[in-house]
């Protein structure tokens, strides 16, 4: 339950600290006062969308603090172990503050969380039921969730096992289409990379292979202008039978080996001499070498010419160099190993989508067979809260609706839509056409009184559900709030007398202004307070003796009814 509420620069409240107890609590006060800024506040602590618009005129933040005690077996705890968040106290502290920067902070007994963490926890402590609950009655397509909602027990695992298949049969359903979708453009691009794959392959290219046939071409191509280099080069050295400059320069040799111990520069001469004549030799020997391997050879020429025209055909496709090409070849390998790999995975495709249907299928016989056999509950048990609320005539019923053979959506293969007969004699109709404003808060509250043990939840709020609906129906309405109390501690807003008089304990909500400021303010009312404010409802504008004798007979009514 809440046991404390602290609001700070909340919309127009300045600075509220309200304490709060088991059973039933309503808050009065005139239109405008607050009463559902701070059932706004609570819902902000249980994780509901904030902004900085909630802030008050002229404050930088608003800070908003609950305090909640739950059983010790309360799912609350389970959600928090599993979270890491101590409550070895057993107490809990939602703290949430938003400020005009949109910095959202969330801290649960301390610790950070993020929203969908305060949301989640949120979930097993508030149930916030307001008027604008009526709008999912309204809504055929939310009645499936009430549903459920109430049979959870017996159809909840089946349900879940369901939901998982469908996932799995949705992500099945769209490999296939897009498998389909892509089929032709996915053949092209297989062909493609085989095609590829065996031209590089087909090539046996190696590094550095296309340097080494360059050299050879180049050395063929220039073979005449070699030999003849190298004939004059070895004819100059070695001159003819007249003339041989090899010889001459051996004179030289000789000549300036015998002075060179006169004089070291002498020396340093005869070295040169000695040092050119033997390279000439070591080159003239060479040149003869070369001489005699020279050989031109027109076939080798052609195919070194034939190879690397297919070399620079794979570089103009597949890259600069036969490293780049290469590169290539290993990423189309492993790109048609996938695609090969995915033709056969999309025949397994087409088997596995098959079984998963029939799967499907079964579970969802199962899930309508069991919705059936809640749905006759529900309509039971939603006759007898309604006969409570003066509505003993309408008939409620849960239709379903087959969806074509073969298709699923999330929630099974039966659409489910709540109908009514409000009167004797008249056609079963959807209930979004013929249900009333005051109806629709009976109907609500009629689920919401059948949902509140199945829910666990420790506090329940309802934000005015009592409008459009006076007399003997409002007693009813104070009469089902009240017993719901005695499981749940309840926080009700209301303008009804009738409600109000059935309360454990009463607030009133005022509006103030000081200083040029409006504030709200919260003063929780003795038993003549009660008495006056009561009376306020029941006259509107002024009260007279028997306004307040009526407001004294409301009470005492109150007391013996809930004994």
């Amino acid at each position: 339950m809440l046991e404390n509420l602290s609001i700070s620069d909340f919309a127009i409240i300045d600075h509220l600290e309200i304490d709060f107890s088991n059973g039933m609590t309503v808050l009065t006060g005139e239109t405008g006062a607050g009463k559902s800024i701070i059932i706004d506040a609570v819902g902000l602590l249980a994780g509901g969308r904030g902004s900085q618009n909630f802030i008050r005129t002229g404050s930088n933040k608003l800070l908003i603090q609950g305090l909640f005690v739950f059983p010790e077996d309360g799912l609350t705890y389970k959600v928090l172990d599993d979270m890491g968040i101590d409550h070895s106290d057993n107490s809990v502290i939602l703290q949430r503050e938003i400020y005009r920067n949109g910095r959202n902070i969330c801290r649960v007994n301390g610790m950070l969380v993020n929203t969908t963490m305060l949301k989640k926890i949120g979930e097993t402590i508030v149930d916030i039921h307001g008027q604008n609950e009526h709008q999912e009655l309204m809504q055929p397509e939310r009645h499936v969730h009430l549903l459920d909602e109430f049979g959870h027990k017996q159809i909840g695992d089946t349900l879940t096992k369901y939901q998982e298949t469908f996932d799995h049969y949705q992500q099945l359903k769209a490999s296939i289409k897009e498998k389909r979708g892509n089929e032709k453009e996915w053949s092209q691009r297989l062909d493609m990379l085989e095609f590829q794959e065996n031209e590089i392959s087909n090539a046996h290219l190696e590094v550095g292979e296309e340097e080494e046939l360059v050299s050879q071409r180049d050395h063929l191509l220039n073979y005449q202008k070699i030999v003849d280099a190298l004939n004059m080069s070895f004819s100059a050295i070695n001159g003819d039978e007249t003339f041989n400059p090899l010889d001459v320069i051996g004179e030289a040799k000789n000549s300036m080996e015998s002075i060179e111990e006169v004089d070291p520069q002498f020396r340093e001469i005869s070295d040169n001499i000695k040092n050119a004549f033997y390279l000439l030799q070591d080159a003239s020997d060479n040149i003869s070498d070369q001489m005699d391997l020279q050989e031109f050879d027109q076939g080798r020429l052609e195919e070194i010419e034939e190879r690397l025209n297919v070399i620079y055909g794979l570089k103009r496709k597949y890259g600069d160099s036969i490293e780049q090409i290469l590169k290539h070849y290993d990423n189309v390998v492993k790109e048609l190993s996938t695609m090969q790999a995915d033709q056969t995975t999309g025949e397994d495709l087409n088997e596995q989508y098959e079984s998963t249907v029939n799967k499907l299928s079964d579970l969802a016989d199962e899930l309508n067979t069991e919705r059936h056999a809640v749905a006759t509950k529900l309509e039971e048990a939603v006759h007898d809260q309604l006969s409570d609320l003066y509505m003993a005539k309408t008939e409620f019923k849960v239709n379903f609706e087959k969806l074509p053979i073969g298709e699923f959506h999330r929630y099974g293969t039966e659409r489910v839509e709540f109908y009514m007969r409000t009167n004797p004699g008249e056609a079963m109709l959807p209930l979004s056409k013929i249900a009333s404003g005051g109806e629709l808060s009976r109907i609500m509250l009629a689920l919401k009184t059948l949902f509140t043990n199945m829910q666990g939840v420790t506090s329940i709020i309802f934000d005015e559900v009592d409008t459009g609906v006076s007399g003997r129906v409002a007693q009813a309405i104070a009469e089902k709030i009240s017993k719901i109390a005695q499981k749940s501690q309840v926080l009700c807003i209301t303008h009804l007398p009738q409600v109000a008089a059935m309360s454990d304990h009463h607030y009133f909500i005022e509006k103030k202004i000081d200083k040029n400021r409006t504030k709200t303010s919260i003063i929780k009312l003795s038993v003549q307070k009660r008495v006056d404010e009561l009376a306020r409802m029941l006259s509107g504008t002024t009260v007279t003796d028997l306004t307040l004798q009526h407001a004294n007979e409301l009470l005492k009514l109150a007391d013996e009814t809930k004994k």
